[in-house]
């Protein structure tokens, strides 16, 4: 094989692993998007299902009527209106996730993820993918985890805290100077490398949790460069 064979190759490969991972994401979207519309169809008919049982009922007693039966279309529409705009599931703040229980912090931040995509610059993207996905892995790995264990702490500091601290810290930035070369560095620059590093944090915390190894995450020097200097500069 020739080294342009073996260029080829690896460029193949390398597309094959990206298409694989925007697949992974896509299908992720879809099926959140899925269970929202579901989980809003069931809202309404419960609701509905509620507001004709409670029609019923006084109309036992009390003849509804043409105004009555007016007021109960009415009452229909209003709820099947309410529960199809309204959220089902709203996302935490940055501050909240600090807060949640840790078998719920992976999927709860990546929700929160989901709704800062379009504000992100589009290097970042592809990273908030890998990001999405090293956070379904990890999910069912912290059900048995110790909320009081040194491990747990360690998850959530870089999951619910240092996260979303480096994106929300991004997003204080005005948008004209993300660009703006800063000590070598634009702001977008230094949001994709916190990213990455936060990224491959997440897989190495992974894996030592699928092998047991609580003690060495536990005790890990790990510390993120996820500060923000002045208006202007995103740490990273």
């Amino acid at each position: 094989m020739t080294d342009v064979d073996r260029q080829i190759a690896r460029s193949s490969e390398y597309l094959d692993r990206t298409r694989g991972r925007y697949r992974d994401a896509r299908g992720r979207a879809r099926r959140r998007r899925e269970g929202e519309i579901l989980r809003r169809l069931g809202r309404i008919a419960a609701a509905d299902i509620a507001i004709l049982i409670a029609a019923v009922a006084i109309g036992w007693f009390v003849p509804l009527g043409l105004g009555g039966a007016l007021a109960v279309m009415a009452l229909l529409i209003a709820a099947t209106l309410f529960f199809a705009i309204f959220p089902v599931v709203v996302p935490p703040s940055p501050e909240k996730l600090a807060q949640v229980p840790l078998k719920a912090l992976p999927l709860q931040t990546e929700q929160w993820l989901e709704t800062q995509r379009l504000a992100l610059p589009a290097p970042a993207v592809p990273l908030i993918d890998q990001i999405g996905l090293k956070l379904e892995t990890l999910a069912p790995q912290l059900v048995t985890l110790d909320e009081a264990a040194p491990a747990a702490a360690e998850v959530r500091k870089l999951v619910g805290e240092q996260l979303p601290e480096l994106i929300k810290g991004y997003a204080q930035v005005p948008q004209p100077l993300r660009t703006v070369e800063r000590h070598g560095r634009t702001p977008n620059d230094q949001l994709v490398e916190g990213l990455r590093l936060i990224d491959t944090e997440i897989a190495q915390m992974t894996a030592q949790l699928a092998e047991g190894q609580l003690d060495q995450l536990a005790t890990r020097e790990r510390y993120l460069q996820i500060r923000y200097r002045g208006d202007d500069e995103v740490g990273g």
